[in-house]
């Protein structure tokens, strides 16, 4: 029999799931007397050796409420050619193809080994990867070749059909049209004006005519390419001609105080790929040197006499445009997040650069955020390098545009998601009425992730007490994650776990056994820093000083 210290290691290298307790207590009472609430860490992409993608569409449970994916946890019928949902026990019927099923010949998603599997799925067009670079010009000379440089390196990592665009800011906004051959052409706005998307479409001239746009699909057809081309263009069609306009690329001409530039540049490429690509994989990387002064974003006036605002000042709400910029951000970000995109900030300036401020932008899009002296220095470039780093297959480690959807049997409820990631409000039977981070719903949208991307999934026992579970019970949970791998394939993977129950006032040294305190540890803190985003934080260590000492 291994220890629960090896089982707990088999199944984070095979599901890429660690649970805070790894035998359940069997009833609402027990459980929350357990203090910490049962819940796991989940890595969505956990990068797996022996995991080939299967090149057929997942079977799903015929009732609209479940729509569970085949598992090796359903009972099958080979002779009826049937299987009963082990979610909500529907009967189902096995689709033609599954015709030649048998005890001796199962498909791969009934073998107990394949508690996690990865589908390719066919249906839909297939869209390329989109990078769009807005980049600040307002950078010592030296900074700015510096990034030129990692800039026009990065070229070359890119896939060969991903579209690429480019957007510089100073004083003004320029969004650089890539279609021209031998002249530079851009369109200028200024940045100190709060544009709503719709003009900035109407400006850049993406308005269409309404037109249902389908999951994945561009306000496009192939017969007739959009206007959105000139914007963004495969590398390699323009590369030669992006990376000389990148080296050609000058200081801000504009006379003004160093330091003094709006952040506009980032909702003009929200509303770039708004208008041209939504609900595709889109990743927009903002390159800044400084903060926003500027704009409906500014974060401190432009006379360099003013500093920007410190701890003391944010702690005693003295930070006279910080409430302001944080919200402008957030609707940025939301905007962003429910467009699939993500938002990467590589801030590089020895002083601030608004980070507090912009921070849901990352956060909320599954973005990098990355802090430095200069752009100049190893720590940037090796950082930069790293995003396009390829796996152990060749591929790159990051995909876009996710969705999970989390089941569970029915003595379980979710209580919600903490991680980078936003709501997809989808209510049914198993959503929780006490949430914990991201609750009310058991979907979640997640615009970038990579194989080491964590998500901490809440539970809640809701099984009464009065109501036992019968003996070797088991409960069980389905995480199903949709995405755009980077080969631009959609690829559904699936993992479901299952752990057993028991009875803690006759089996508590099972329950007690089976505790994992690394992962409790990191779901705990996760529950006090997402706490301590809206509350005091004196309140927060006291709550979690109380709970470690209920433990």
């Amino acid at each position: 029999m291994a220890t629960y210290l090896e089982f707990i290691q088999q199944n984070e290298e095979r599901d890429g799931v660690r649970f805070s307790w790894n035998v359940w207590p069997s009833s609402r009472l027990e459980a929350t007397r357990m203090v910490v609430p049962l819940a796991c860490l989940l890595t969505p992409l956990k990068e797996r050796l022996d995991l080939p993608p299967v090149q057929y569409e997942p079977v799903l449970c015929s009732r609209p409420t479940c729509k569970a994916v085949l598992n090796p946890l359903c009972q099958v019928d080979y002779r009826a050619r049937l299987w009963a949902c082990n979610f909500c026990f529907q009967r189902n019927q096995f689709p033609p193809a599954y015709a030649g099923i048998s005890e001796v010949n199962q498909p791969a998603e009934l073998m107990p080994q394949f508690s996690t599997i990865e589908y390719i799925v066919q249906r839909g067009p297939q869209m390329p990867l989109i990078f769009l670079y807005v980049v600040d010009t307002c950078l010592e000379e030296e900074d700015l070749q510096a990034l030129k440089e990692s800039l026009q390196m990065s070229l070359s990592l890119l896939p060969a059909d991903a579209l690429v665009g480019l957007i510089t800011f100073g004083r003004m906004i320029q969004v650089h049209e890539l279609s021209c051959e031998g002249i530079s052409k851009s369109y200028v706005f200024r940045g100190t004006k709060d544009l709503t998307a719709k003009q900035i479409q109407d400006m850049l001239g993406l308005s269409r005519p309404a037109v249902p746009v389908q999951q994945g699909r561009p306000l496009q057809t192939p017969e007739q390419p959009g206007i959105s081309s000139r914007f963004l263009q495969p590398v390699h069609k323009i590369d030669m001609n992006l990376t000389d306009l990148l080296g050609e690329l000058q200081r801000d001409p504009w006379p003004v105080t160093q330091g003094k530039r709006p952040l506009l540049a980032l909702s003009i490429a929200v509303g770039l790929l708004e208008g041209t690509f939504p609900n595709t994989g889109a990743r927009i990387m903002l390159f800044t040197g400084g903060p926003p002064t500027q704009g409906p974003g500014m974060v401190v006036g432009d006379e360099l006499k003013t500093p920007i605002r410190s701890w003391h000042d944010i702690e005693k709400d003295n930070a006279r445009f910080m409430k302001k910029a944080t919200k402008h951000y957030e609707t940025l970000a939301n905007r962003t997040a429910a467009n699939g995109h993500c938002i990467d900030i590589y801030a590089c300036a020895l002083d601030q650069t608004g980070l507090l401020e912009m921070k849901c932008c990352a956060n909320l899009t599954g973005g990098h955020m990355v802090m430095g002296d200069s752009f100049n220095t190893s720590l940037f470039k090796q950082t930069f390098q790293r995003v396009f780093n390829k796996g152990f297959n060749g591929e790159f480690r990051m995909a876009f545009g996710a969705s999970l959807d989390v089941k569970t049997s029915r003595e379980l409820k979710i209580a919600g998601a903490i991680g980078p990631c936003i709501s997809l409000n989808a209510k049914g039977p198993c959503v929780s009425e006490n949430e914990l981070g991201i609750g009310g719903t058991s979907q979640w949208k997640i615009c970038s992730l990579d194989p080491s991307t964590t998500l901490a999934i809440y539970f809640e026992v809701v099984n009464q007490h009065n109501a036992p579970i019968p003996q070797g019970g088991r409960g069980a949970v389905q995480f199903v994650t949709q995405y755009q791998h980077s080969s631009t394939q959609k690829r559904i993977r699936v993992t479901t776990i299952a752990r057993n129950w028991a009875d803690a006032q006759s089996q508590l040294q099972h329950i007690e056994a089976a505790f994992d305190q690394e992962a409790a540890a990191v779901l705990m803190a996760r529950l006090g820093v997402y706490r301590a985003e809206s509350e005091e934080g004196p309140d927060v260590l006291r709550w979690l000083d109380r709970q470690l000492i209920r433990l």
